[in-house]
């Protein structure tokens, strides 16, 4: 085998949001930006998942969030007045609309257990699933914001056992999942025998948190359930991607924050939870803009950095950190700030200046521009270069590419960003299989 194909070889996903303006704030501004496209209409979404097909990424992958951030001034009007992440429909909506027109193409949705129980969850899972022929995977989130918790009427302090309920959630799936034995269909038409009770199991769950006594109502997908993906950082969230997940998302902002990652993952994966080495596949949060020469494309990154509105900017980071940040002075340093949600996001801006102070203003901007990722600007080339040190030095097995105008962005990534990665054995030429867990362990 040649030195070249012992390279790493990187996985790639699209991130995105159902709705009008992602995680770049301000976007729709960009006189890019969807133009002659309605987000809301089938042929966007079917356009994007064609693109990122044709660059072969692992998935298009929709975060979502259930409610307008309502903490900024107790109240959601800069998120309506500056479309942060508003409006935003139901993620799992668009699973059909891009199954139907991609053969590889994964495709991951978000889906909070806050509000849901776990025999509803594992049945639109499956479902999911089963109709994409086994290219879906599930964001495991329970939900933090003060919009969220309001709009579905319950008590909105964070709660303690938050992850003890989160581990019962999921021994509960995994009973309903791993219930239909082999064999269970026998579909006979001359005897009218369809299924044998004795091995489509019914599930009797009588726990702390949920209940459930009922066989699972959906036959195995081809991936028998959705891969499991997680972006647990804070502590007790690492532990619980180390256990459950094959794919974590993680936002760290400088080479030494993807190290220390990456050393404490493995380390609780393999010594914590008993894991094979690699089980998780670590996919870092990147953006890209890339042009012709350097000049352009720092041109067209401030281009970018000039749709953010600040009040919008604050907006955000108040509701994704659950901290009412009009409280602060713009100039104050972040790091003195205790915020409640969201821990390890948070830390991707207290370290965004690799340990400089940074001001909430500074947080602000930073974090609209894209949740905090690292910024790789210029060509190709340029690009390439700084993901293969990501690659090498930080620990990633991929990117997860967040947006900026679309669907130009991942059209321009596809077609100059993706060859030269080719050119370096730093990606893959076809894809290994049908669904989403072979293509995620291709490598």
């Amino acid at each position: 085998m040649s030195k070249q194909n012992n390279k790493k070889k990187a996985h790639l996903l699209g991130f995105m949001q159902n709705g009008f303006n992602s995680h770049a704030t301000g976007m729709w501004r960009h006189p890019r930006d969807k133009v002659n496209w309605d987000y809301g209409r089938p042929e966007y979404w079917q356009h994007i998942a064609k693109v990122l097909e044709r660059g072969l990424f692992d998935a298009i992958f929709i975060a979502d969030q259930l409610a307008p951030y309502a903490t900024y001034k107790g109240s959601s009007d800069h998120s309506v007045r500056y479309a942060v992440q508003f409006p935003c429909n139901e993620p799992s909506t668009i699973v059909p609309v891009i199954a139907t027109v991609t053969d590889k193409l994964g495709i991951g949705v978000t889906l909070s257990t806050a509000f849901e129980h776990p025999y509803s969850m594992c049945r639109r899972l499956s479902s999911l699933d089963y109709q994409s022929g086994g290219r879906i995977a599930w964001n495991i989130v329970s939900s933090f914001s003060h919009g969220e918790w309001n709009a579905y009427g319950v008590d909105g302090r964070e709660r303690q056992d938050r992850y003890e309920r989160l581990e019962e959630y999921m021994e509960l799936c995994y009973k309903l999942w791993g219930s239909w034995d082999e064999g269970a269909v026998i579909a006979d038409k001359s005897s009218g025998i369809y299924g044998d009770p004795s091995k489509i199991h019914e599930v009797d769950h009588d726990g702390t948190y949920f209940k459930c006594k009922a066989r699972h109502f959906v036959p195995p997908s081809p991936q028998n359930h959705p891969v499991l993906w997680q972006a647990g950082s804070s502590n007790r969230g690492r532990d619980f991607a180390a256990k459950h997940a094959e794919a974590i998302f993680a936002v760290l902002p400088t080479l030494a924050r993807m190290k220390e990652y990456s050393q404490d993952l493995a380390q609780r994966t393999t010594e914590r939870f008993k894991r094979p080495a690699g089980s998780v596949k670590k996919i870092f949060g990147l953006q890209t803009v890339v042009g012709e020469s350097r000049a352009e494309a720092e041109e067209k990154f401030a281009h970018i950095r000039d749709c953010i509105p600040l009040e919008g900017a604050l907006a955000w980071i108040s509701g994704h950190f659950g901290l009412d940040f009009s409280r602060y002075a713009l100039d104050e340093n972040v790091a003195n700030i205790e915020v409640p949600g969201i821990q390890g996001l948070f830390e991707s801006i207290v370290y965004a200046k690799d340990g400089a102070p940074v001001t909430v203003k500074e947080a602000a901007l930073i974090y609209a521009q894209g949740m905090g990722m690292p910024v790789a600007v210029g060509t190709a080339k340029d690009i390439v270069d700084q993901m293969e040190v990501y690659l090498d030095e930080g620990g990633a097995d991929g990117f997860m590419l967040i947006t900026t105008f679309t669907p130009g962005c991942y059209e321009e990534f596809v077609d100059w960003v993706v060859p030269e990665l080719q050119r370096r054995g730093r990606y893959r030429d076809r894809y290994a299989g049908s669904t989403l867990r072979e293509n995620l362990l291709q490598y």
